[in-house]
């Protein structure tokens, strides 16, 4: 006689060991990631297979039937045998290797703080995070995706916006007592002025007279502002700790502007890698629920 004539459906015998072995329908849905309903189901349909109950159902509790009981203790040794023999043959996933570019200051301030959810979803998938002032190049391979900060004016490239920023002017509270309303503006090399541009176009204000000290990095310009060394363009999505512990506050009194500027997920043109396509899914959601 043919084995799968007396195998009764597979899907319906992994429910039932898992709601056997904890007693709970709903311990064992969330271990297996499924509703109860559709536990129940499955439950349902082994004992329709048997033509007999396997659980007695109370109201707030389980247990097995003398059937169900003797069931389980023969198929659980099967099952065991059946997971301890495909842990032997199962090959260990390849690793991938994604490079990504970006800016230092969205890796330490946004991304590293999630990339956890990432990697947990993908163990496969190893991230490799290439920060550089410049736009690494996609086009030519250098990296496989970059995250920008600007408007998405790049050429020859597939730019995808993340989310939006709000900025404004930022400063140490010690600074603001100061009152030094003409304070230098600290500005980070790594990008255009576009910032500052915008948000003085915005309310009109000229800028001519503030002294403007570079740096490297918008991680140096957050650490200059808070250590009381001048006015920094606050970037809210980066500086939020900053500004919920005080060591930042508001340098004038308008409120936040939203411009044209946020944060773009650049990918080359054509059709990306299965890597790419993972973590791209994954950025926007991380990013929607930001």
């Amino acid at each position: 006689m043919a084995l799968h004539n007396d195998l009764p459906p597979l899907l319906a015998l992994r429910a039932f060991e898992a709601v056997a072995r904890h007693l709970s329908f709903i311990k064992a849905a969330n271990e297996l990631s499924v509703t109860q309903s559709a536990l129940s189901h499955q439950v349902q349909k082994l004992e329709q297979h048997l033509g007999k109950p396997l659980f007695i159902r109370r109201t707030r509790a389980i247990d097995l039937t003398a059937d169900g009981q003797h069931y389980y203790d023969e198929i659980r040794p099967a099952l065991d045998a059946i997971a301890a023999a495909t842990r032997t043959q199962r090959v260990a996933p390849s690793v991938t290797v994604l490079r990504i570019g970006l800016l230092a200051s969205f890796a330490t301030l946004w991304l590293a703080p999630r990339l956890a959810g990432f990697l947990n979803r993908y163990p496969q998938i190893q991230v490799e995070l290439l920060p550089a002032i410049q736009l690494a190049n996609v086009a030519a391979a250098e990296v496989d995706l970059a995250i920008r900060y600007g408007k998405g004016d790049w050429p020859d490239v597939q730019a995808t916006r993340l989310m939006a920023e709000l900025i404004s002017p930022v400063c140490s509270p010690a600074f603001k007592a100061s009152q030094l309303r003409n304070g230098p503006l600290l500005m980070a090399t790594s990008h255009r002025p576009f910032e500052w541009t915008d948000w003085s176009s915005h309310y009109q204000v000229d800028l001519a007279n503030h002294p403007r000290v570079m740096l490297h990095d918008y991680n140096i310009v957050v650490e200059a502002a808070v250590a009381g060394q001048g006015i920094a363009m606050g970037r809210h999505r980066l500086i939020e700790r900053r500004l919920k512990d005080g060591s930042l506050v508001e340098a004038f009194d308008w409120p936040p502007y939203r411009s044209e500027i946020g944060y773009w997920l650049i990918a080359p043109q054509g059709v990306a890698n299965e890597a790419a396509h993972c973590f791209s899914e994954w950025l926007k959601d991380a990013c929607a629920g930001a």
